[in-house]
């Protein structure tokens, strides 16, 4: 049998450890909206497909291969979705950054230099970082500063001057 598209969307949202209310907050939906959706009461719009299937990192066709979506619906869905949220984005790039410090370190000739822009740039993430703090994030994003944070705090007690 046919899963329906609410309960895959249900499944997923679970699978991921998101309550209604944290779902529909990423959707700008109600949590009564999202529980429709799951309840099969109503049938989600392409746009809602789009951002589901980019909120579970998968491509809006296979979020709906295999289920009840209607086959008019889904060949209206685009090939891809935005998967990633500026948060992960940012953290990203500050690992690359770290990443990018510790080869710095390695081969530069100019100590001095080299440790002016590692402080720059340990400057500049715990300002963001501690911005991100106050922001409203959701349970996932709040667990991923946590690991940049301590993914900082890691790189820092390595290059502890003496």
């Amino acid at each position: 049998m046919q899963e329906t598209i609410g309960k895959r969307i249900a499944r997923l949202r679970q699978q991921h450890g998101w309550t209604q209310q944290e779902l529909a907050n990423r959707l700008a939906i109600s949590r009564v909206a999202v529980s429709h959706i799951e309840m099969d009461l109503t049938l989600p719009g392409e746009r809602t497909i789009t951002l589901l299937a980019g909120l579970f990192k998968i491509p809006p066709h296979r979020l709906v291969e295999g289920s009840d979506y209607p086959a008019a619906k889904a060949d209206r869905l685009p090939q891809v979705a935005c998967c990633h949220t500026a948060l992960e984005m940012d953290l990203a790039l500050m690992t690359k950054d770290l990443e990018w410090l510790q080869v710095v370190e390695t081969v530069a000739i100019d100590a001095a230099a080299v440790e002016h822009l590692r402080s720059q740039a340990l400057t500049n993430w715990r300002a963001c970082l501690e911005q991100w703090t106050h922001e409203w994030l959701d349970s996932h994003e709040l667990e991923l500063l946590e690991q940049a944070r301590r993914r900082l705090e890691k790189y820092c007690s390595g290059h502890i001057q003496s």
